[in-house]
């Protein structure tokens, strides 16, 4: 008994984790916590004189130059004064919005819910399994019938499939989203399928760096249709994220401060983009070429005879050894993931202010504001609060996931010769993963950079 515990310790401690890590997030409900306190709005369509009586007070109020209040049964009629003048009479009951704070209870009422809530249990659950199996002592042997990387293999496997499979669902969504918005999104996965198809020409091949020679035909033509759909699904959330930066960080210029949020999220906000491209850039080789230090071992010769001039070129000779680098690379992923979860509260907090201006905007639009689209506005984002977060935790769960999947060395299913035969093992669960998780982070990059820069040229704007 005591031989077999050693020999499967391995197994038998990622099976203890897995079990405890579901308990743990069954009863705690992790996934709500993190989205608990979040600040959302109701816009009602009307309300009665007599409800603030009751201590019920609209948390922004349209601004008025007199105390007087309006009647209420006669603030929608025009009133003509001095014949040449007209005044607006507005009802102002009919424009305030309140501000609520989220509980567990309010949550689980929301569409999406379960989806985001088995998501984020899945993704935990893998991402600790193969931190466990990372960290673990790679020189102890396994039993001859079952590998010590099959658990957390299998579970990364499953919580990715989980993850896309509920991003999809969620890119379908009717009301979620722009019909123009869904349109863009197919055509960003069309054109991520060819650009997939093209990374692995010689031309194209050469400026990245991976090595995906390994894969034949077929499974170029398998990855290229995963690299097209991860492309079209991350679209339409990429967007999103690039209306809460711009809202968070107060492009505007509107000093609003129930709209934009603090200094700490504000940096957050600014790091966590900054890392995004910096990261996106590590697997480039014109920009690797400049991080790395390949004549470490000809300049520290050469110093010693004397020979080193100051005319020397800088690409080659700055930065730090390959294999600190590859290190290095491996740690940006990791931190970006576990940054951006850290910063799912603010973002999505964004997403709910978005609305909140939409009705400022509309409120201060004419002396008879027509609040119906920002009525609407208040509703899907309160609706659809859960979809929106599940859209903002898929990239950086899919990053660790494959990620994790990538640190696997060895054989996964060597002993399931059904899987192996059907999966390329070696190469399909470690370099290609790699390039998944970095590939993710790219189109990341390139939607959120893209659509920033429209919002800053006026093309798009937040409203």
């Amino acid at each position: 008994m005591l031989s077999f515990l050693i020999q499967y310790k391995s197994l038998i401690l990622q099976l203890i984790l897995s079990f405890s890590l579901t308990l743990i997030l069954t009863f705690l409900k992790l996934p709500v916590l993190l989205l608990q306190g979040l600040y959302t709005y109701i816009h009602p369509d009307n309300l009665d004189s007599g409800s603030s009586e009751h201590g019920i007070k609209a948390r922004i109020r349209r601004p008025s130059s007199s105390d007087s209040g309006f009647d209420s049964k006669v603030s929608t009629e025009l009133r003509r004064k001095n014949k040449t003048k007209e005044k607006f009479e507005f009802d102002e009951s009919k424009a305030q919005i309140f501000r609520l704070r989220l509980g567990d209870s309010q949550l689980e009422t929301r569409v999406y819910f379960k989806e985001y809530y088995d998501a984020f249990n899945y993704s935990v659950v893998a991402i600790s399994c193969m931190l466990l199996h990372a960290f673990l002592d790679k020189s102890a042997k396994s039993g001859p019938m079952i590998s010590e990387t099959l658990i957390p293999a299998s579970l990364g496997v499953v919580g990715v499939l989980k993850v896309v499979i509920v991003l999809a669902k969620s890119s379908f969504e009717r009301s979620a989203s722009k019909r123009s918005e869904k349109q863009l999104s197919v055509l960003m996965g069309v054109l991520g399928f060819m650009l997939g198809l093209m990374i692995f020409l010689p031309i194209i091949d050469s400026t990245v760096e991976f090595d995906l020679k390994k894969l034949d035909g077929f499974g170029k033509f398998y990855t290229a249709v995963i690299l097209g759909c991860l492309s079209g699904f991350l679209f339409v959330p990429a967007i999103k994220n690039a209306r809460s930066f711009w809202l968070g960080t107060d492009q505007l210029r509107c000093n609003l401060s129930i709209i934009s949020c603090g200094q700490v999220s504000r940096w957050l906000l600014y790091v966590n983009y900054l890392l995004v491209m910096f990261t996106s850039l590590l697997w480039v080789k014109p920009f690797e070429e400049i991080l790395i230090d390949t004549n470490v071992n000809v300049r520290r010769g050469a110093t010693s005879f004397g020979k080193i001039g100051n005319t020397e070129s800088l690409v080659g000779n700055l930065g730090t050894a390959r294999s600190d680098f590859i290190r290095f690379r491996i740690m940006c992923l990791l931190i970006l993931g576990l940054l951006q979860i850290v910063n799912l509260r603010a973002t999505l907090q964004m997403y709910l202010n978005e609305a909140v201006l939409c009705w400022y905007q509309r409120l201060h639009a004419s002396k008879l504001p027509d609040l119906d689209f920002s009525r609407a506005k208040v509703f899907l984002h309160n609706h659809y609060l859960c979809l929106v977060g599940l859209q903002f935790f898929a990239p950086p769960a899919l990053v660790l996931l494959f990620l994790g999947l990538s640190q696997i060395d060895g054989n996964v299913y060597g002993h399931i010769p059904v899987v192996c035969n059907l999966l390329p093992c070696s190469a399909f669960s470690k370099e290609v993963a790699l390039f998944m998780a970095w590939w993710v982070v790219f189109v990341w990059a390139i939607f959120t950079s893209a659509s920033l820069v429209m919002f800053r040229r006026g093309v798009l704007y937040v409203s």
